[in-house]
């Protein structure tokens, strides 16, 4: 039995995206950011940080999005969504599963300042135009990785595309991506896949993010 723990809008989106290009048979749960279920006992017993995504798989409880996605790598090998352990690729998909975080940590502090923050007397105009561009100089980094070739690693589609592409699907929020046309190519390419559109269909209703874009703050 394999069940995903998910949150519409989330970095749990990667997990359901990669458990259907997988094929894998899961169960899915949704819980919510708003209610204080993920504050729960039983919850905290599943997550430490009440954090999502979660994925009860094998007879284990595995809480770290890119740990899941190296995990359903390394013990699917079969699937063929990472290049093996020695194998040419593999630092470069160690990689980009890594550089998805930082941009997830990015992604969280301007989602704490324009979403979570309510009373704008508690949110820095400093921070969010600060992590909006640093977000921005993040997506420049990918759009240099997949010039000449479709994804990013040279031999296909791997779970690496799936790990990044959450910078671009919440990104885009935060920054203008015009400017970024190789990369406005590769999300169409992502998106256009038939895990993805299964994936979006099963994401959930939207309660994080209400609005398309969320300007930053413009300078005194």
């Amino acid at each position: 039995m394999i069940r995903l723990h998910h949150v519409a809008q989330s970095r749990s989106f990667r997990t359901l995206w990669l458990l259907e290009e997988m094929g894998l048979d899961y169960e899915l749960r949704h819980w919510s950011f708003f209610d204080k279920s993920m504050r729960s006992p039983e919850f905290l017993a599943l997550s430490p940080a009440g954090r999502v995504p979660v994925l009860e798989i094998d007879g284990r409880v595995l809480f770290e999005s890119g740990a899941i996605a190296e995990y359903l790598c390394e013990t699917r090998q079969d699937l063929g969504f990472a290049p093996l352990p020695g194998t040419e690729g593999r630092a470069e998909f160690l990689e980009w599963l890594h550089f998805a975080e930082t941009m997830g940590s990015l992604l969280a502090n301007l989602t704490q300042h324009h979403v979570v923050l309510r009373d704008p007397s508690m949110r820095s105009e400093t921070v969010m135009r600060l992590e909006a561009k640093r977000l921005e100089k993040c997506l420049g980094a990918v759009e240099r990785a997949i010039e000449g070739q479709d994804y990013l690693l040279k031999g296909g589609f791997s779970a690496a595309d799936v790990a990044v592409s959450y910078g671009m699907i919440i990104g885009q929020k935060f920054v203008d991506l015009s400017a970024f046309p190789t990369l406005l190519a590769y999300f169409d390419r992502l998106s256009g896949r038939p895990a993805f559109k299964r994936a979006a269909a099963k994401d959930g209703q939207a309660t994080i993010y209400k609005h398309d874009f969320y300007p930053q703050p413009e300078l005194d």
